[in-house]
């Protein structure tokens, strides 16, 4: 109750029959009058001021009703007013959600990109948008046939948006099924509640084949006279008005291909295939943010030859050796060519034909080329130095359009019927020093040949034969002189073998002919006798090497070295070192080079060196921390869900921090407002869990656990930042 003023009033629609306010009479005022929007069940008892409704209110009609109220005296004269009341009436969720349409047919294509939306479905709700009652969420019910464990399409929930899911955009294919049913259901009160009104609808899609083909193998003749560029193939996209574009498999100068707007695909120039024979490039379709719509389609480019190369020798002037004693039909050499046109075709296919030799004494056909191959043979029989010492050959080489003269040297060269023949059968003996330098000459040895000269028959090469069992001499022969260079090929050492005697021998690389053989002229003697050189003591190992852990206690002994007097002394067999783990070291690095000197015990005049290689093996002492290489920030304002990917590290070794954990402190609220999941071994997901987020610098308290031996566990408040980031620098 109470006096005569405007009010407002709020009521809920539906509900019946209900009484509002009661106004209070003040003389001399002894009644009450209404009008307005009265709707024939709004009104006010005249005497006792009582404001009622008669009936139920419907905010789908009428959502406001005013009205004047007034108080009258006994002549019906107004005392006060009219006063204004108005009456808000309050929507309840009273209408189910209606499709526009009772059934939808859709069209997808094979291969459509998931999350692309393909169609639309749409419904309303009469309850007030402003709140939930209209608040629709749509979700697929059904799905047939279902083939797999996930749908293969997917909803957007506000929007009413079909798209394929990933698998649907993998699995799809009119092949195995060509059409599905979707039962659609549309839910008022955003689908949250369980009393929500709900409708449905079936939606029949047809699939059908992909557009986005990679044509077949595209075939080019080389070194074509067509005006360019010239149309070579097509593709198209599943998904009108994008843009197609060209990238190479490998980074060429330039590729000789380009592609049109409407996805058309030219050749800008000839092509040569001796340049290259096939090209692989892809095409892609984008949208115009840039983002792929198909996979890239792999095009192959095959260029066919055609014969535009004529035969090439491959030597200016090709030179065989044949001995005197060879036979009759023998294989003496061949001769090389080829053809830049493609292998294995006619275009490259060779003849070979003898047109001249000279001088044609004792016979003009003293040789034979096989055609195909290009093998020359001795005709019928044997040549003699004493007839010719060169024969020069004239080789024609065609293939079906194209011919070649390749020039050929034939050389008659001596047999070997001689034996290398030493100058001295004893050279005596050398005095070397143990420690002379590898490499070294110590000596110079001769002998002959009679064969002819800069031959395989005459060349001479010298080996010891027997006295050196170790390889410690070499020696090698100086090709125009057939003189032999005695070489030290490893070092000597008086302890081991103090005296060598020698045996070498001289042959050649060309076998002797059948009846020759080698004997005592080709031997010879040499003895070397090496004196003895005060060396210095050594060690057992080239290399000590051990490893340590790096929380090593101080004086802890990490290894032993052991070395001995190569000199045979008595009182250094045996000595060793200790190496202990002495003062504080600061341990910058994972391994440590130390070098140890060891006197000889000789006047103290020798020395050796050693390396200590003494790697630190890692402990897991560092607790793990938030990497901080970038800010980590929200763009305000926010709606919940966000989410920023963070990462974990330590400097500890990857074996100690495999797999990190994080979790949230239970402080500052932190549980309530974010929430983190793993992404992986070193990252997680921070994710906002509304949108009540002001904007400024929050606190996230995080604990991360390295699961390392033992876990190391760590606190970090990570600084995160809800900004705009429409506003310059904003965020930073």
């Amino acid at each position: 109750t109470g006096p005569l003023k405007d009010m407002d009033f709020s009521v809920q629609e539906g509900g019946g029959p209900r009484i509002l306010h009661q106004f209070k009479l003040e003389p001399p005022a002894v009644s009450f009058r209404t009008s307005g929007e009265k709707a024939g069940i709004i009104d006010i008892e005249p005497r006792t001021g009582i404001l009622y409704i008669n009936g139920s209110l419907d905010w789908e009609t009428q959502q406001v009703h005013k009205l004047q109220v007034e108080s009258l005296d006994e002549s019906g004269k107004t005392v006060k007013g009219p006063y204004t009341v108005t009456i808000n009436v309050e929507d309840i969720n009273d209408n189910p959600p209606e499709f526009n349409q009772t059934k939808y047919y859709g069209v997808v294509r094979q291969n459509s990109r998931p999350g692309k939306p393909f169609m639309y479905v749409h419904a309303t709700d009469r309850d007030n948008p402003a709140t939930l009652h209209a608040q629709l969420s749509y979700s697929i019910l059904h799905h047939f046939p279902n083939p797999y464990d996930e749908m293969l399409f997917q909803i957007d929930n506000a929007t009413g948006a079909i798209s394929p899911s990933r698998t649907g955009s993998y699995y799809l294919d009119p092949q195995k099924q060509d059409t599905f049913i979707l039962v659609v259901s549309v839910k008022d009160m955003a689908g949250t509640t369980t009393n929500a009104f709900t409708s449905s609808v079936d939606v029949i899609i047809t699939v059908k084949e992909s557009l986005w083909k990679a044509p077949p193998i595209i075939y080019i003749k080389e070194n074509s006279t067509q005006v360019h560029p010239v149309n070579i193939s097509k593709v198209q996209s599943n998904e009108p008005g994008v843009i197609y574009g060209i990238f190479e498999k490998e980074n060429l100068p330039r590729l000789p291909f380009s592609i049109s707007e409407n996805g058309d695909i030219y050749v800008t120039q000839p092509l040569d295939r001796e340049e290259r024979d096939n090209y692989t490039f892809f095409v892609v379709s984008k949208d115009n943010t840039g983002e792929l719509v198909d996979k890239p389609l792999q095009i192959q480019v095959i260029v066919e030859d055609i014969n535009d190369n004529p035969p090439v020798c491959q030597q200016d002037l090709t030179v065989i050796e044949v001995q005197e004693n060879e036979k009759g039909g023998s294989n003496i050499g061949t001769v090389f060519a080829t053809d830049m046109d493609k292998k294995d075709t006619l275009n490259s296919r060779l003849h070979f034909q003898i047109q001249s030799q000279e001088p044609e004494f004792p016979s003009n056909n003293l040789f034979y080329i096989q055609q195909d191959t290009g093998t020359l043979q001795l005709a019928g029989r044997s040549l003699s130095k004493r007839d010719s010492a060169k024969y020069f050959l004239k080789v024609l080489v065609a293939d079906p359009q194209f011919e070649t003269i390749c020039n050929v040297e034939v050389h008659v060269i001596d047999i070997n019927d001689e034996i290398p023949i030493f100058k001295n059968s004893d050279y005596g003996s050398v005095t070397l020093a143990e420690d002379i330098p590898i490499g070294s000459v110590i000596l110079e040895i001769e002998a002959t040949d009679g064969d002819e000269p800069a031959t395989g028959s005459s060349l001479i090469i010298y080996q010891v034969k027997e006295g050196d069992l170790n390889n410690t001499f070499t020696i090698e022969t100086d090709s125009e002189t057939n003189r032999g260079f005695i070489r030290i090929n490893k070092a000597l050492d008086f302890e081991t073998v103090p005296v060598y005697n020698l045996v070498i021998n001289a042959t050649n690389p060309e076998p002797l002919v059948e009846g020759v053989e080698y004997n005592s002229s080709s031997l010879t003697k040499l003895k070397v006798s090496v004196t003895n050189v005060d060396e210095p003591p050594a060690f057992r190992k080239p290399v000590y090497k051990t490893e340590v852990s790096e929380d090593i206690p101080v004086n802890t002994l990490v290894m032993t070295v052991e070395a001995y007097d190569p000199e045979g002394d008595s009182d250094m067999q045996g000595k060793y070192v200790q190496y202990l783990a002495c003062g504080k070291i600061l341990f910058l690095q994972k391994s440590y080079l130390l070098s140890l000197l060891l006197f000889s015990v000789e006047g103290g005049s020798q020395k050796s060196k050693v390396f200590l290689i003494l790697h630190l093996s890692d402990v897991n002492d560092n607790y793990p921390q938030i990497a901080t290489d970038y800010p980590i920030f929200f763009c305000y304002p926010v709606s919940g869900g966000e989410r920023t990917l963070i990462q974990a590290t330590d400097a500890d070794e990857q074996f100690f921090y495999s797999k990190f954990t994080f979790s949230l402190a239970d402080e500052m609220n932190a549980r309530n407002d974010w929430e983190i999941s793993k992404f992986n071994a070193t990252h997680a997901y921070l994710s906002l869990k509304h949108g009540n987020f002001e904007e400024k610098v929050y606190d996230v308290p995080i604990i991360l656990n390295d699961n390392g031996k033992p876990p190391l566990e760590n606190k970090v408040n990570l600084k995160v930042s809800i900004c705009k980031c429409s506003s310059e620098n904003s965020c930073f």
